[in-house]
């Protein structure tokens, strides 16, 4: 058995169905509302490449020249180097994709790299994904899914799988995301020979690969997919646009946005889309239902780079890259788009934009306002050294949550970020690292927290020593470095610390 397959340990079942037929479809004709974005011009000369944009501000992305940068919330560059334990170095970056809430993938003359931390960390698995990696995709459940030109592949706690149909590759795909089937089951979407496809999980270890019933007119052909999220005020949902026009899987089945010019963009990430229609960028809420469009800004050569769940993207303007939002968007950081929030307390913080600083900003969570002050804005307050305080949710009931940062400014600006979760309190069954937390740390941690370069971590006293730093990296996706763990096992972790890290 070759390297190749011994390393594909998953094989997956297919079932590929007729396509749909055209038929006609309700359509919404949106109103946009002209707004003046607030704007943050990247300090680098960025390539006409995919970037990934990170919800608490700034991203990974190639340069012109080749490098892979991080760029912080005003543009700036931040630290981004190989990690020491590397044993090659990245070669020039071609593009950037979605890895998790704030890491990224890679791609290199010398294959893929992890970006996570401020570290290039190559994966054990980049020898078998090489270049050619198209379009990635995060489920809910923290699985990566990855379009590549050999075919489609799953990664899931540090393992990848291939996808295949009749032992047969699926080469081709363009385009990748996650949004619920027309069933209304869990699914990824993916593009392929000028075809929409959707995967769903019929069984362990099999799944179902189908052509969604798209209402495609003759000559019509798809060119780009988008995934919106689920949150308390909607349901996730697919988007396809074509060489017409747009549409959306809603609620409520297919329908057509019918903008003024023909769409021939597409972005999207959190509750948020934009698309590109002439010389037009246009955003949408999903959960406000609003439209907006975009002025003062040159936009006859624009591309989108990224975007992310702050409704922020960022977009190729010319010669230079810039941050587009609606307004001056506070970020959140301690809790993410999706995020299974398990402790009774956690340290959530807001990060307001650059600039000028609001006159104030109040946390809202299960309706209850919670008014801060800076310049540390955190949700729990601040002990006498101005260290963040946790924030409890006890009595908060289990489900899903949004809570929002919003800031207020003293030309009578208010700018909002709401991040949606899922609250599911911890029970009181006691944890043990012998039984519940060793095989984790033997399965995923110990390769790198053992002999490797990671901080050392191979008995029960390092992990109790540690554990508000495992938890932390764990939670935020930055750790394990070959991608992170499944959200069971994250909440095991987060269980096992908040109970008395017990033995």
């Amino acid at each position: 058995m070759s390297n190749r397959a011994s390393m594909l340990s998953v094989l997956f079942a297919g079932l590929l169905s007729a396509c749909g037929s055209a038929s006609s479809v309700p359509q919404d004709h949106p109103s946009p509302t002209p707004f003046q974005p607030a704007q943050t011009k990247a300090s680098s000369a960025l390539a006409s490449a995919p970037g990934f944009a990170d919800q608490t501000g700034g991203g990974i992305f190639a340069t012109a020249a080749g490098e892979a940068i991080r760029l912080r919330l005003d543009g700036t560059r931040a630290a981004l180097e190989s990690h020491p334990g590397n044993t090659v170095v990245p070669g020039r970056a071609r593009a950037v994709f979605r890895m998790g809430p704030g890491s990224a993938l890679v791609e290199t003359d010398n294959g893929l790299f992890l970006a996570q931390s401020g570290w290039l960390i190559a994966p054990p698995w980049r020898e078998v994904l090489g270049t050619g990696l198209t379009a990635t995709a995060v489920a809910a459940d923290g699985a990566a899914w990855l379009g590549h030109a050999s075919g489609l592949y799953q990664l899931r706690d540090g393992a990848l799988s291939a996808l295949k149909v009749n032992g047969q590759a699926l080469e081709g795909i363009t385009a990748v995301a996650v949004a619920p089937a027309e069933n209304g089951a869990p699914g990824v979407w993916f593009l392929r020979d000028d075809a929409v496809w959707t995967v769903v999980r019929t069984a362990p270890g099999t799944w179902q690969v189908s052509a969604p019933d798209v209402p495609l007119q003759e000559g019509e052909h798809p060119v780009a997919l988008a995934g919106l999220g689920a949150s308390e005020k909607g349901k996730a949902e697919a988007w396809v646009l074509t060489t017409e026009r747009l549409l959306r899987r809603a609620a409520d089945g297919w329908r057509q946005v019918a903008l003024a010019r023909k769409p021939e963009q597409l972005a999207a990430a959190g509750r948020f889309v934009w698309v590109k229609a002439g010389e037009s960028l246009f955003t949408y809420d999903a959960d406000a239902d609003v439209w907006g469009e975009t002025t003062g800004v040159d936009t006859r050569e624009s591309l989108f780079l990224a975007a992310d769940e702050s409704g922020c993207a960022w977009v190729q303007l010319g010669a230079d890259t810039v941050a587009l939002s609606r307004g001056p968007v506070p970020r959140v950081l301690g809790v993410h788009e999706g995020m299974q929030v398990v402790e009774d307390s956690l340290v959530v913080r807001a990060r307001v934009a650059p600039g000028v600083a609001p006159l104030s900003l109040t946390f809202e969570v299960a309706g209850v306002e919670v008014p801060v002050r800076g310049p540390v804005y955190s949700l729990g307050g601040t002990e006498s050294d101005g260290t963040p305080k946790p924030y409890s949710f006890v009595g908060l009931e289990p489900g899903p949550h949004t809570l929002s940062a919003v800031a207020v400014y003293a030309d009578g600006t208010e700018a909002r970020r709401s991040v949606a979760f899922d609250y599911q309190p911890l029970t009181t069954v006691a944890l043990g690292w012998d039984r519940d937390i060793r095989p984790i740390h033997e399965s995923r941690c110990a390769k790198c927290h053992t002999s490797g370069p990671g901080r050392p971590l191979s008995s029960y006293e390092l992990w109790k020593e540690n554990a508000p730093l495992i938890v932390a990296a764990v939670r935020e996706q930055r750790m394990p470095a070959d991608g992170p763990l499944d959200p069971q096992l994250i909440s095991l972790i987060q269980r096992w610390a908040s109970t008395g890290a017990n033995p």
